[in-house]
Order: C-alpha cells, then sequence, then structure tokens
C-alpha cells in the first residue's frame, strides 16, 4: 500500500464529490489530490488568522467572510463547495462560529 492511500479523507470532504446516488464524481486520486490542497490551505490560513484576528477591524465573522470571497473567487481555482469546505475547516481549527456562507446548503456546524 502506497503511503498516499493512507490519508484519511473525511465524508464531509467526500460528500462534496458523491452525486446524488452516493457515487463518486471523479477519481479517487483527483479528490485526494484536492483534499490535501485544501486541508493545507486551511492549515495556513489557521495561521495567518490568528495573527490578523488581533490587528483586524473587523470581527473573526468579517474575516473568514473574507477568506471566504477570495476563495469563492473562479480566478482563485476552487470549487465554490471546496470554499466552504476550507472556510468551514478553518473555523473548526481556530475553534471560531463559522459563519452562513454564499454557497452553503447545509448549516454551520
Amino acid at each position: 500500500m502506497s503511503d498516499e492511500n493512507q490519508i484519511y479523507l473525511p465524508d464531509s470532504f467526500l460528500n462534496l464529490y458523491r452525486d446524488a446516488r452516493q457515487r463518486l464524481t471523479a477519481p479517487l486520486a483527483d479528490i485526494r489530490a484536492r483534499y490535501e490542497l485544501c486541508e493545507d490551505l486551511a492549515q495556513q490560513l489557521e495561521e495567518h488568522a490568528r495573527g490578523r484576528s488581533i490587528h483586524a477591524h473587523g470581527s473573526e465573522v468579517d474575516l473568514l467572510l473574507r477568506y471566504h470571497a477570495g476563495l469563492a473567487d473562479p480566478e482563485a481555482g476552487f470549487s465554490a463547495a471546496e470554499a466552504v469546505w476550507v472556510i468551514k475547516r478553518l473555523s473548526e481549527l481556530l475553534g471560531w462560529e463559522c459563519p452562513a456562507l454564499p454557497g452553503d446548503e447545509a448549516p454551520a456546524a
């Protein structure tokens, strides 16, 4: 078994790539690569957000919404669902309440 196959893919991320019949809509290797990208970004944004929250003129919610707006821009290279997932993951890492995000069908948990 290769190392990449040992990466745990959370259901919350896999669900971004499931159709109505719960089948994956992309090859698992592609999903794994997108997950690694999104998780790495959430980890990097955590460090950035912790530094900015002290100096930000807005609230934690404002900061998360600004990050989401940047990720949701088509030029950022993330799908709308991935942008929502990254921000939800970031809020989880920070221990902040996740605001309602544009394009999110499920309520923030």
